[in-house]
């Protein structure tokens, strides 16, 4: 029984890495970066929004404490 196994010539690993680079490359050119006051508004609202949400877990790690800690320890006494 004979088997036949295809071989196919796959470029080295040097010249893939450089072709996978240039692409990379060639893929930001295109990207549209945002200007300084973008950047500054966008920062802006992401750390409004990090501070809301913090507020939020805060309050309602108070709230928890309270009623499933403080509350029964109260209530047996």
């Amino acid at each position: 029984m004979a088997s036949s196994v295809e071989v196919t010539n796959r470029p080295g690993l040097a010249t893939r890495a450089v072709a996978y680079y240039r692409e990379v490359v060639a893929e930001m050119k295109k990207v549209t970066w945002p200007d300084k006051d973008q950047l500054r508004q966008m920062t802006i609202q992401i750390l409004v929004f990090v501070l809301v949400i913090g507020a939020v877990i805060a309050l309602l790690d108070l709230l928890l404490q309270t009623t499933l800690i403080r509350l029964p320890q109260s209530l047996l006494r």
